[in-house]
Order: C-alpha cells, then structure tokens, then sequence
C-alpha cells in the first residue's frame, strides 16, 4: 500500500469503527429495552407500594384484579415487556414510513392488549395457557408436562400477539436473500427460536411464587420480593433478548470497500 492510501484510508477506518460501535451499542439498547422497561416497572411499583388496596376506579380494579393476578403476578411486567418491544421498533430507525409505524403500531398495541387483557387480566393468553395445562393434567397427564404444556399454549399466543404487533409496527421481514428454500427455513428457524425462548420465560414467569415471590398484589412488595422477581423477570427474558439482538446484527456482505479500491503498490 502507498503511503497516500495509507493515510487516507486510517481516517475512514477509524470512523468505520467508531459508526460500527455505535450501530453495536443501538443494537444491543433496542434489543434491552423491553427488559429494563419491565425491570423499572417493578422497581416503580416497589417505590409506590402499590397494591390492590391502592385507590383505582372500580371498574379497573375489577378488570385486572382476580385469579389470574394472584396465580401469575409477573405477567403484569410481561405485558409491560411486551409493549416496550413494539413501541421500539415503533420508534426505531427502519425503512418503514413514519404513518406505517404510526398506524400499524397503534393497530398493534391494540390488538397485544386485547389478547392479554380481554375480558380481565391475561385475557386469552393466561386463560389458554390456564386451560391446556389443568385439562391435561385432569385427564392424567404428569404435573410437570402439562404445566409445560400450559405454558407453551400462553406463549404461542403471547409470541403471536406480540409478534403481529412488532409486524404491523414496521419490524421487517426475513432477509430475501437466497432461495426460496432458504428464506423459508430461515423464517422457520426464527420462529421456533422465538417460540422456544417465549416458552421458557412463561415457564419461569409462572414459578414466581415457588420461587418465593410474595403474595403481591394483596400487599406491597418488599424488598424480597423486589430480587426474586427482578431476578426470575431477567432469567427469563434474558433468552429472547439475546434472540433480539442477534436478530438485529447486520447481514455480512462480500463488497469491494473504497479502501480495498485504493490499495495499490507502493
């Protein structure tokens, strides 16, 4: 290499770099930020003490208080996980138009709420997730295979839900590179690692009270029961964050750079 192409091309790699670092630590920011929405939800309510004895409009208090609050208490944060993620795709760069993002966000959020909270608290996602699991179970099925099998029915749905959401929000689509074989296993293989990494977090999220998780929201949450459930909220998200930010690494591609171009004899 020259001595001029070396000094031209030091500047633009250094930028490279630093615009590389950037675009990394944005990735990894939008990829978090469901998690540490719901991470500072629970420390919210902490700092508050709410609880059900807190003053609400009766007839909110009738829509969210109940059996499925008491039974899986942590879903609240999932629901705020689950709007935080597609508020970011919302609000993250994307080659979307803004009334795209604006409108189908809207029509998204909407629908994610109607699936977790219609008619009451958990709406179908808990009541499917609830059915599948105490109907297996009843017609003899081992404990431990028909909880996970309620959990996956809670997860197909919230996934779906959720997913949908991020969709009509302006997430794209699978990369149309390759064949059609290909982009088809690759959008396969997405979607069982998203269903998968939805499974476990619902069945971590639904042993929160064997983990020692107090009877929030019948009382204020101390500070015990701040670390259980910041802690099973992380263990179980923190599989589908990962999933989030690899999904939002930029595809490698093979390209003749400027400063390959420049590179000559000396």
């Amino acid at each position: 290499m020259s001595r001029t192409g070396a000094l031209s091309a030091g500047p633009e790699a250094g930028s490279a770099e630093a615009r590389a670092a950037r675009s990394e630590r944005g990735r990894l920011a939008i990829a978090a930020a469901p998690l540490l929405a719901a991470l500072t939800a629970l420390f919210v309510v902490f700092l508050t003490g709410f609880d059900q004895r807190s003053a609400m409009p009766p007839d909110v208090a009738a829509r969210f208080y109940g059996f499925f609050l008491d039974r899986y208490p942590l879903f609240a944060f999932a629901l705020v996980y689950g709007v935080t993620r597609i508020l970011t795709v919302m609000l993250a760069p994307s080659a979307a138009s803004l009334v795209r993002r604006i409108v189908g966000g809207g029509i998204g959020l909407a629908l994610f709420l109607a699936a977790s909270l219609h008619p009451t608290f958990g709406g179908l996602v808990l009541r499917a997730g609830f059915a599948t699991g105490s109907g297996a179970f009843l017609n003899g099925t081992p404990m431990v295979i028909a909880y996970a099998m309620g959990a996956g029915a809670a997860a197909g749905l919230f996934g779906l839900a959720m997913g949908l959401g991020a969709r009509l929000a302006g997430r794209p689509g699978p990369a149309r590179s390759g064949s059609r074989w290909r982009r088809a296993g690759r959008a396969l293989l997405g979607w069982v690692a998203g269903f998968l990494a939805l499974w476990f977090a619902a069945a971590v999220i639904g042993l929160a009270r064997d983990a020692g998780f107090g009877p929030w929201p019948r009382r204020p949450l101390d500070a015990r029961d701040l670390v259980v459930a910041a802690l099973v909220l992380t263990l179980a998200a923190l599989p589908h964050v990962l999933l989030m930010a690899a999904r939002l690494r930029p595809q490698r591609t093979t390209r003749v750079t400027p400063q390959a171009a420049r590179v000559g004899v000396a």
